[in-house]
């Protein structure tokens, strides 16, 4: 249907193609797996293409949906003293034990590096996994260390793969390669029940009847494998194993960061990819494939170069842990290849003719409309994806203002198979693609939009209630600080089963001295987590001492000096009323189409709350409250788009000039396909473009401007103020939040913060101000990994190294003025493919502008 050129033509020969391009890959693929009895390996150029790919085959390949696997590469660089990820190692046990139980048809889809890595054998994958079901014997000692011996984490709370607890008769796991963690409650020696629950709420969800428990790791962490370990150290490294941190964790049982570097050392002999795959495999290429494993070898001896002198943590040689490219492609040629889209081409190569479609910018919609019209009249047939319902329903309502009316589909053969000229299908894929002799067109968002969002690694996970994310006391952990209301802070020890008129659960309180406090789980409401600056340098009360009182009765006093000032501005509020905007909603719809994320509910619900208030009589008042990255600015951007919408001006206020600077290029680029003039005043601005500036606002010609402090100077005069965003108001001087105090009583203000200081929380508890919280964090939010460690040349390249791999920047804070250049030389010895510059407070205006805009441009 999409490749007539396949038609007659026998795939279980070699072959090569060009014009594969776009949403044309998948469909290929699919298409050639359907005529093939064995497996495809299909080697692609990155991880990132590996996972876009995968989710595009689950797209479109119907009923082989379930035959499409993916064995993803562990996200470290060579030799790295960081582990992957777990969910990535996780994802790749999975693979192993599903192929290991022999695969014969489908697509495999791997990044090319994974080719070279030595792995786990049959055997081990196999012989590790555990099977158990309700009414099976559970020997809660035995099981405990055959947890532990395949690699599991004993820990007070399971949150992870590869984690288990035990409380009495119940035992928590997160088993590796699964979605879900399991609960297990224990009758004596026999399982009772097994519930999945939520790891964010430790809350049961559902009974099942068995579960599969595969390693945890990727090698034997039981005796066995930890004395081959030791004795293969001993015998390899010239080192003295009694002052090497490494050889003494893992004598100790303790599995130190990075030891999956080590695998081979666990094993009498390790296994390769080519081991596991059935005999009936071909392999296809995506790319240049083999270019890469050659430039991965360089790599991998460039970084083996750099660690192998370290006593404290030496390397294995490069040839115990990968495979040489030279040996992978004598490997190959035992197998039917298939290449696509090479750079070097032979007169062999088959043209599939499908091209990327055109891109549109986004300011020029009309021309949009007219492309479109044009080639359906032409007699193409377009078919548009959107990433998501809610993208799709944006997509359907911009078109249907100019008298196109989309159909929706919810396959692509559904469309085929129809006879619309044109139709949309929610699929998030990443490029369409223009199929040139069947005169079809599928058209990505970035197609019509420019901008979308990054894909990431997709966690199978269950989603966990925004307002449980922040109130729920499963985040405590042994040893927290913890409030109670009467007596104070005390240190958390546990839940206790105690028999007092019937046997209930108790939280365990320690005071200072040794005292404890037993609350009742019927009582929580009495005790909250502790969220001082550091929980490290917390308070501890004495059980009945005077302290606590004291600091209560202190605390009232400040509450009823702050109340009569308060209770006086929001009066006034109250009595003068605000101004209400009014609302487009077709122009606002235009506006939204911009933003290429899909909303998290929370994020949509605080928006919407946003939107209510400045559409009341009533002036608005609201905290949005919610993690860096989780979306506050494009609540903030709705907002004052609706605002300068409606002709009023709007005034963002924040606490840096780089902040500043940021936020001006952000609100430029959504703000430019409309008639709203942005404006930035700040220190990088020249005085003769401020006071040009100044006397535009006051004329009212400007509709946002973005400043520091400098917004709330009493020169500052506006023509029709209608909105002051506050970007985290505790970074203001006194004198700044006096007048944002008077500002309060005149116009709506939107505050948003990461760390609302306790003022500005009570207000909004207390109902004086409203309170939105963005709990949730964007499906492209990655955990951040932190490491405390001594100065080590070869940590500090690696970690800048990581960075500039995935395309990132380095922010490199040094402690001393004096010394900064000296240690810049140092970062740009050790780090030469990157740009260094440096930054202080006392270089010149100009120079430190200049600096700061180039980081942030880069």
């Amino acid at each position: 249907m999409f490749f007539p050129a396949l038609n007659n033509l026998d795939l279980e020969q070699n072959h090569a193609f060009k014009g594969v391009k776009g949403l044309a890959l998948p469909l290929f693929l699919a298409h050639i797996t359907q005529e093939f009895k064995g497996l495809n390996v299909v080697l692609t150029e990155s991880a990132h293409q590996s996972m876009v790919l995968e989710e595009e085959l689950e797209l479109v390949a119907g009923q082989l949906k379930d035959k499409i696997f993916h064995f993803p590469a562990w996200d470290t660089l060579p030799y790295d003293v960081f582990s992957p990820n777990p969910e990535i190692v996780s994802q790749r046990l999975a693979f192993l034990h599903t192929i290991s139980n022999n695969i014969e048809h489908g697509i495999l889809i791997i990044p090319t590096t994974n080719l070279m890595q030595r792995l786990s054998t049959k055997s081990f994958i196999k012989g590790r996994s555990l099977f158990m079901q309700i009414g099976s014997s559970f020997d809660l000692t035995k099981k405990r260390l055959s947890f532990e011996n395949n690699g599991y984490l004993c820990v007070s709370e399971v949150r992870e793969p590869g984690e288990f607890a035990v409380r009495g008769g119940v035992v928590d796991i997160f088993p590796a390669g699964s979605g879900q963690a399991f609960r297990l409650e224990l009758f004596d020696d026999e399982i009772e029940s097994i519930r999945i629950f939520d790891t964010e709420t430790q809350r049961s969800i559902k009974t099942v009847e068995e579960i599969h428990i595969l390693p945890a790791n990727e090698f034997p962490f039981d005796e066995a494998g930890r004395m081959r370990f030791l004795q293969k150290f001993r015998e390899d490294f010239d080192v003295d194993s009694h002052k090497c941190s490494i050889y003494q964790d893992v004598r100790k049982i303790v599995q130190f960061s990075g030891i999956e570097h080590y695998l081979p050392m666990f094993f009498a002999e390790t296994a390769t990819l080519f081991d596991f795959l059935p005999n009936d495999t071909r392999f296809i290429h995506v790319g240049q494939t083999l270019a890469i494993l050659k430039t991965w070898d360089k790599q991998i001896q460039a970084r083996y170069s750099e660690r192998r002198h370290d006593v404290q943590r030496p390397v294995i040689v490069p040839d115990d842990l990968y495979i040489q490219p030279e040996d992978i492609e004598i490997k190959l040629k035992d197998y039917a290849n298939i290449s696509l889209n090479q750079a070097t081409q032979t007169k062999d190569v088959i043209d599939l003719h499908t091209q990327l479609p055109n891109r549109f910018n986004p300011e020029t919609h009309d021309l949009q409309v007219n492309w479109l019209q044009n080639q359906t009249v032409s007699g193409k047939r377009i078919l548009i994806t959107a990433d998501s319902l809610g993208r799709a329903d944006v997509i359907k309502r911009l078109f249907a203002k100019e008298k196109l009316n989309l159909i929706q589909y919810d396959s692509l053969q559904d469309f085929v198979q129809a006879k619309d000229k044109i139709a949309l299908m929610i699929a998030p894929i990443e490029n369409g693609v223009n199929f040139i002799q069947q005169n079809l067109i599928i058209l990505d968002e970035s197609c019509l939009f420019g901008q979308r969002a990054n894909r990431t690694r997709k966690k199978k996970r269950f989603k966990a209630n925004p307002d449980e994310v922040i109130s729920n006391l499963s985040e405590l952990h042994i040893g927290s600080p913890i409030v109670h209301i009467d007596h104070g802070v005390g240190r958390y020890r546990g839940l206790e089963m105690h028999d007092f008129e019937g046997e209930a659960e108790f939280l365990v309180l320690e005071y200072f001295g040794g005292d404890k406090l037993f609350v009742p789980v019927s009582s929580l409401h009495l005790v909250s987590r502790y969220t001082g600056a550091s929980a490290e340098n917390a308070p501890w009360h004495k059980l009945g001492g005077e302290r606590w009182q004291k600091i209560r009765q202190k605390a009232a006093k400040k509450v009823k000096d702050v109340a009569a000032e308060l209770l006086q501005l929001y009066a006034i509020r109250e009595a003068r009323g605000g101004k209400k905007v009014g609302f487009s909603e077709n122009d606002y719809l235009q506006f939204c189409q911009g933003f290429p994320f899909e909303e998290t509910d929370d994020q949509l619900q605080t928006i919407n709350a946003v939107i209510k208030d400045l559409q009341s009589p009533k002036s608005m008042d609201r905290v949005v409250c919610g993690d860096v990255g989780f979306g506050k600015t494009e609540v903030a951007l709705r907002a004052a788009f609706v605002v300068a919408n409606d002709a009023k001006q709007v005034a963002i206020l924040v606490p840096t000039t780089l902040l500043a600077q940021q936020h001006y290029e952000n609100f430029l680029d959504r703000f430019s396909p409309f008639p709203i003039r942005v404006e930035v005043l700040s220190r990088f601005v020249k005085a003769s473009e401020q006071k040009k500036i100044l006397a535009d606002i006051a004329d009212g010609k400007v509709d946002i401007v973005i400043g520091t402090h400098k917004l709330l100077q009493n020169s500052m005069k506006f023509n029709n103020l209608g909105l002051v965003v506050i970007d985290e108001e505790h970074r203001f001087g006194v004198r700044q939040k006096e007048r944002l105090k008077k500002l309060r009583a005149e116009v709506d203000i939107l505050t948003l913060t990461a760390t609302p200081i306790p003022r500005t929380l009570n207000t909004a508890l207390s109902g004086l101000r409203d309170l939105s919280i963005i709990a949730t964090p964007p499906k492209a939010r990655l955990s951040i990994k932190t490491q405390v460690i001594e100065w080590d040349n070869a940590t500090i390249k690696e970690a800048c190294l990581r960075e500039i791999q995935r395309g990132g920047q380095v922010y490199f804070l040094h402690n001393d003025v004096k010394t900064i250049e000296q240690m810049a030389e140092t970062i740009q010895k050790l780090v030469p493919q990157g740009r260094v510059r440096i930054a202080h407070g006392q270089m010149h205006e100009t120079q430190l502008q200049q600096v700061m805009l180039d980081f942030h441009k880069i």
